[in-house]
C-alpha cells in the first residue's frame, strides 16, 4: 500500500512537472535582422525564443548563414522574413533546411518605394574651377577604392539594370510600416500557438500603442523641418525620410563607392544645402563620407538602421537628424 501511494504520488509529480515544462517551452523562432527580434519579442514576450540570422555589424546584402545557424533552423517553427537582399539567395535554402518550418513574409502587403540612387544636379554642372582643389583627394580615393570598385562591378554587373529599379527593403525604419509588420507577426504566432492567442493579441495592442507614441514623438521632433535634406552614405533612411517629410541624399547605392566626379557633385550639393553632417552606418565603409565631411567643414555621425533596440534607436537617430537639420 505504501509503495502504491508513493508510486501514485511520483506519477502525479512527474506528470505535473512534464506538463509544466511543455506549457513553458518557448516557440523557436528565427528572424533575418535584429530589429525584427525586437518586434517578435514585444509580441511573443517569454513565449518565444528568437534567433537572428544577420549578426550585429554584418552587412545584410552579402551575409551568409553560419553552419550552426543552419543547424538551429532544423528545430525552428517560424522564420520571419523581411525582404532584405540576402534572402533572395538564401531563403530557399533556409526553407529546405526545415520543410516543416513556416516562412512568414512580414513585408507582405507593404508597397515598397524605389531605392534611391546618387543625387544628380538636373540643371547644373560641376564647376571646373573647383576641380584642381580636389584632384589630389579624389585621385587618392580613386586609387584606394579602385580594386574594391572593380569587385563591386563584377558582383553587380549582371544586376545593374534590375538594381536601378530595385525596391527599398528598409521598411522597419518607418513606425507606421512596423505596425503592419507587427500585425503579421501576431497573426503568425496566434496560428502557430493558438493556446496563447489572447496573450499575443494583448501584447500586440500594447506594442502598437508604443509605436503610435514613438511616431507622435518623432513628428514633434521634425515639426517645421519638412523638405530639409540630410546626407547618408548608404540610402537606408528612405522610409524614415518619407514618413517625416525629409529628404535623404545618398552617397552610394548597393555598396558602390562614388566616382570622383560624383564626389564633387555631392560636395557641391552639400555646400549649397548647408549640409554639415554625413551619416554612416557600421556595416559600410565611411571613407567617402569622411572625405565629403572634410570638404564641407562638417562631421561624420553614426546612425545604425540595424540596431536591435529599435524604439530607442529611432529616437536617438531622430535627435541626431534634428541637430543635422538645424
Amino acid at each position: 500500500m505504501i509503495f502504491f501511494k508513493y508510486f501514485a504520488f511520483s506519477s502525479v509529480f512527474i506528470l505535473f512537472f512534464s506538463g509544466y515544462a511543455v506549457a513553458n517551452e518557448r516557440i523557436p523562432v528565427f528572424v533575418s535582422i535584429a530589429p525584427q527580434k525586437h518586434f517578435v519579442q514585444q509580441i511573443g514576450k517569454d513565449l518565444v525564443d528568437v534567433q537572428v540570422m544577420v549578426p550585429a555589424g554584418a552587412n545584410p546584402h552579402i551575409v551568409e548563414p553560419k553552419p550552426r545557424q543552419m543547424a538551429a533552423l532544423s528545430k525552428t517553427r517560424l522564420y520571419f522574413a523581411i525582404g532584405v537582399p540576402f534572402e533572395d539567395v538564401w531563403l530557399a535554402k533556409i526553407a529546405a533546411a526545415n520543410p516543416k518550418m513556416k516562412i512568414v513574409h512580414t513585408d507582405h502587403g507593404i508597397d515598397k518605394i524605389q531605392m534611391e540612387a546618387h543625387h544628380h544636379h538636373e540643371d547644373e554642372h560641376v564647376h571646373h574651377g573647383d576641380e584642381k582643389a580636389h584632384n589630389d583627394d579624389d585621385q587618392a580615393l580613386h586609387d584606394d577604392d579602385r580594386e574594391q570598385e572593380h569587385k563591386d562591378h563584377e558582383s553587380h554587373a549582371e544586376d545593374e539594370h534590375a538594381e536601378d529599379s530595385a525596391r527599398d527593403p528598409h521598411i522597419w525604419l518607418a513606425p507606421s510600416l512596423v505596425k503592419l509588420q507587427a500585425r503579421t507577426i501576431r497573426e503568425a504566432l496566434q496560428t502557430s500557438d493558438p493556446g496563447h492567442k489572447v496573450d499575443y493579441a494583448a501584447n500586440y495592442t500594447k506594442f502598437a500603442m508604443d509605436i503610435d507614441r514613438l511616431d507622435s514623438d518623432l513628428r514633434k521632433v521634425f515639426a517645421g523641418k519638412q523638405g530639409l535634406r540630410f546626407m547618408v552614405f548608404h540610402p537606408s533612411w528612405g522610409y524614415f525620410a518619407k514618413a517625416y517629410n525629409l529628404k535623404q541624399v545618398p552617397i552610394e547605392i548597393e555598396g558602390k563607392n562614388p566616382k570622383p566626379a560624383q564626389l564633387k557633385e555631392l560636395i557641391e550639393h552639400a555646400r549649397e544645402n548647408k549640409i554639415r553632417i554625413v551619416f554612416v552606418q557600421p556595416q559600410f565603409s565611411s571613407r567617402s563620407a569622411k572625405l565629403i565631411a572634410r570638404e564641407i567643414g562638417g562631421q561624420v555621425a553614426f546612425a545604425d538602421p540595424l540596431a536591435e533596440d529599435w524604439m530607442d534607436n529611432l529616437q536617438m537617430v531622430a535627435r541626431k537628424f534634428k541637430m543635422a537639420l538645424k
